[in-house]
């Protein structure tokens, strides 16, 4: 345990326009197993100045046993802690989802990048935007599902042995964001559309592209990946949504005319 003489983490990082705004970060823990690791989560993202916890269908909520990992500070976290039957209703405010995975390959776990190449990424996105760092439970990690919810991957370098303690993966990630710095103000990133618009988008896009026979009707799931590698790449902003949902609509509306016209 540190002393108290020993730096803090607001002395070491400081504010301003070059560094990732951390109130806009939260750590979203999808079906942690053990109390105490939501704990010690908690403690974890506390050292690195985050102050918002979600956790997303927990198997054990036992405050007694959160708060004997979460001391001090982080047992605010704790007080304040979200809980969630849903992913999606607790993704649905934010802006920017990482998804973090120790397995890699296929359609769904492609470009991943590191904590540090995040750190950077964040300064422009957070200053505006609610980021969303999420992890998943213990044993297996976030699925394929889950992951496609997510607008960039995550993955932390080790040797051989991959597997992390949940608390150790978010102290590696939070750590990254913590120390970020631009020698010059980031890029200006406006407010994009936050998860529940762009599922929304995503389900009407999906549903015009199956009828137009753009994508297959057996697996439009897989082929929906690389739409939302697109957009994600990109960025949308809330109107910008709106204008996919209007030609979507359009699409559907001269398809049901052709069809009466020609019944």
């Amino acid at each position: 345990m540190m002393s108290s003489a020993a730096t803090s983490p607001t002395q070491v990082r400081g504010r301003g326009p070059g560094r990732v705004n951390l109130a806009n970060v939260a750590v979203v823990l999808h079906k942690p197993r053990l109390a105490e690791n939501i704990g010690a989560a908690a403690r974890a993202a506390c050292n690195m100045g985050l102050t918002r916890l979600l956790v997303v269908q927990p198997e054990d909520l036992d405050q007694e046993r959160m708060l004997k990992m979460a001391t001090g500070p982080s047992a605010a976290l704790i007080h304040r802690l979200a809980v969630y039957d849903d992913i999606a209703a607790a993704l649905a405010e934010f802006q920017y989802i990482v998804g973090t995975t120790a397995r890699l390959g296929g359609a769904f776990r492609q470009s991943p990048i590191s904590p540090r190449e995040l750190g950077q990424r964040l300064l422009a996105i957070s200053q505006h935007n609610q980021v969303a760092l999420l992890f998943g439970p213990e044993n297996w990690g976030l699925t394929n599902e889950e992951l496609a919810l997510c607008h960039a991957l995550v993955t932390i370098p080790t040797a051989d042995f991959r597997s992390l303690n949940l608390a150790q993966a978010v102290l590696l990630v939070a750590y990254e964001v913590f120390l970020a710095q631009a020698e010059t103000p980031p890029r200006f990133v406006p407010r994009l559309a936050n998860a529940f618009e762009l599922a929304a988008m995503y389900a009407e896009l999906q549903d015009t592209l199956v009828k137009i026979n753009y994508i297959g009707h057996q697996n439009p799931s897989l082929w929906m990946m690389r739409i939302r590698r697109f957009f994600s790449r990109h960025g949308l902003r809330a109107s910008e949504v709106q204008v996919v949902r209007g030609i979507c609509r359009q699409i559907n509306w001269y398809v049901r005319r052709r069809l009466e016209e020609k019944g």
